[in-house]
């Protein structure tokens, strides 16, 4: 697992037999992007790793925009862990 804080968020990435994960932690809030590990898949925004999906993006922007509005920051503010860079491409 790769952690990476910045402030008062965190980021954890890990991967499991299915799917890349990258969550993030602010103010007791979560927010989840997953993505299938066979990858170019749309990646999925989720309330916690195994919570309600709660949308489907082509992009990984569009899905770090969703994560932030959840968490209640900036996109720019969200760490992003080197491993992780490349989801949703």
């Amino acid at each position: 697992m790769d952690e990476v804080e910045t402030g008062d968020i965190t980021a954890r990435y890990y991967e499991t037999e299915g799917e890349r994960v990258l969550s993030f932690e602010h103010a007791g809030e979560t927010a989840t992007i997953a993505q299938n590990t066979d990858g170019y898949a749309m990646v999925s925004v989720r309330t916690s790793p195994t919570g309600e999906e709660l949308q489907r993006y082509y992009g990984f922007d569009m899905a770090l925009d969703h994560a932030a509005e959840r968490l209640g920051v900036r996109t720019d503010e969200l760490p992003i862990p080197e491993r992780a860079a490349d989801m949703g491409m």
